[in-house]
């Protein structure tokens, strides 16, 4: 066993790069502390762990065989949940090298290649890094476990277990691949149908999608299995049916409870408070910089996140290019390009003559201000 602190602890950011010291997770936050970017993000060998994820969503549901079932049938090579076929190409004279998948369902070759290129699970490609960050984005362990929330209260545990019940046996499914009506060159398709999401038809010999809990008379084309909220690819085809809509794991959650803006998991407590249009737990509104609670104190919101006054005065501030200090959030200010003034005849002045310029016509030079042309020239000279 391994603590989730300990779990891809000093791993390189993909994103940061080298301002990143390594990855560190925030105790409650689900982000690395160093750099604020989250696990996906991190160089972090994600295999076993999606396992365990995957798993742990299917326990307990008719789906639990079916998961290890397609990652092993129907295929001509694998190791674990990586898959490795070889694609003809379009001339029968060559054959290309075979091409390790990280993940793939029957039917797997055609299926993959109506995928969008930049989305196609080639392990160690673009598509195999979408994978691994669509995964954690879409189904977060902190939807499916209370263990991986951060200090629920006993009724608050009891009302996710109801919930995570509820979702397993009333949304939760796995999409498939047609294949119960063979066609030539061993592709699969029903005729006459159209997508469910884009209601263009499905081309005759091409393999479909169908997910169970919608029912059989509806079928999408591989790259249109997606969510009705954030419209990506539904990963590895997992999805959550709701009133005629396929969701992925998190926009269902986010339909069912309200989210909290600080440590991404639904809200199970009755009291909750809302702020710059998100929902937080009340313990969870702090500051993103230095975690001091928020309520009932002067904050700035930075990057859609809350920050408390003195760490926004250190580290967001922009400095007036006359008197060189900070401007406070509260201060009125002009801006210009790069640089920025108080609002106030002190800051906000003529270089050469010192005349205010609070609603007068200016001119900017390397953060210089200037009435006109004759006061640039003699300050400039």
């Amino acid at each position: 066993m391994t603590l989730g602190h300990e779990f891809g602890a000093g791993a390189a950011c993909l994103k940061c790069k080298d301002k990143c010291e390594g990855f560190e997770l925030h105790f409650w936050r689900k982000i690395c502390r160093n750099c604020k970017c989250g696990l996906a993000e991190h160089d972090v060998a994600m295999n076993s762990e999606e396992n365990k994820k995957v798993g742990k969503l299917f326990e307990d549901t008719k789906y639990t065989g079916l998961i290890a079932k397609l990652k092993t049938d129907g295929l001509p090579s694998y190791r674990g949940n990586m898959i490795t076929i070889s694609l003809p190409t379009s001339s029968t004279a060559y054959i290309v090298p075979p091409v390790t998948y990280e993940w793939a369902p029957p039917v797997a070759v055609r299926y993959i290649e109506l995928l969008p290129p930049e989305k196609r699970p080639v392990a160690g490609t673009e598509g195999a890094a979408y994978r691994r960050q669509q995964m954690a984005r879409q189904l977060p362990e902190h939807d499916q476990d209370p263990s991986k929330c951060h200090e629920l209260s006993p009724a608050e545990v009891k009302q996710m277990e109801q919930f995570v019940r509820k979702y397993k046996d009333e949304a939760l499914g796995v999409g498939d691949v047609l294949s119960n009506v063979p066609l030539q060159n061993g592709l699969f398709v029903r005729s006459k149908e159209s997508c469910h999401h884009c209601q263009q038809p499905m081309r005759l010999g091409e393999p479909a999608v169908y997910a169970e809990r919608a029912g059989y008379d509806k079928l999408w084309h591989p790259a249109c299995f997606v969510c009705c909220t954030c419209n990506e690819l539904l990963v590895d085809m997992i999805y959550f049916w709701k009133k005629g809509k396929l969701y992925c794991g998190r926009h269902y959650g986010d339909s069912e409870k309200p989210r909290c803006g600080g440590c991404d998991e639904l809200i199970f407590s009755n009291e909750y408070t809302q702020a710059e249009g998100q929902n937080w737990h009340l313990k969870h509104f702090c500051c993103f910089d230095c975690d001091c609670i928020l309520a009932g104190e002067t904050y700035v919101m930075e990057n859609e996140k809350p920050v408390c006054k003195p760490c926004y005065m250190k580290n967001y501030a922009v400095k007036c290019s006359a008197c060189q200090n900070a401007v406070e959030p509260e201060a009125q200010r002009v801006s210009y390009g790069e640089h920025h003034w108080h609002a106030e005849p002190e800051c906000f002045k003529c270089s050469g003559c010192s005349k205010c310029l609070m609603g007068q016509r200016f001119m900017a030079v390397q953060g210089f201000l200037f009435c006109s042309v004759e006061c640039k020239k003699k300050t400039m000279a």
